[in-house]
């Protein structure tokens, strides 16, 4: 059985993603998350979830590397030693892209805001992509 919580590393998506900072000291794998939710935005009538899901794990990491507190749970792990190495604060152009990214993760033709709207936690989790956006302005 996969992980499924509200936090944005309640996922097995996002703690595979997670994995991908292991070795990393910039943003790239970032905004690959960002850029990836947006293309597919321009270019595609439904979100997959694994798009949203990925751009919240990155949206958490850049709220991290920005200093501001976040929840924790053991596969924030990859975040805390990848915010170690980051030797500067993201950029105003990366937050903006952030902030796209999460909005579209939260409109009806994503496939996890679709997921959630089938449970009684859509309120929850939406709440919990709400507060990244509020952290990262």
């Amino acid at each position: 059985m996969g992980a499924w919580s509200h936090e944005p590393f309640g996922n097995d998506n996002a703690c595979d993603w997670a994995y991908g900072l292991k070795d990393k000291s910039d943003y790239s794998t970032i905004e690959e998350a960002f850029d990836q939710i947006i293309k597919a935005k321009a270019t595609e009538e439904y979100l997959d979830a694994d798009y949203s899901t990925e751009a919240i794990a990155a949206a958490y990491a850049l709220v991290k590397a920005s200093g501001k507190s976040t929840a924790e749970d053991a596969y924030t792990n990859h975040v805390d030693e990848w915010v170690k190495r980051v030797q500067e604060k993201p950029s105003v152009e990366l937050v903006n892209k952030a902030q796209i990214a999460l909005n579209l993760a939260l409109t009806e033709d994503s496939e996890l805001y679709e997921l959630w709207a089938e449970t009684e936690d859509l309120g929850v989790w939406k709440e919990t992509v709400t507060d990244l956006i509020e952290k990262l302005k």
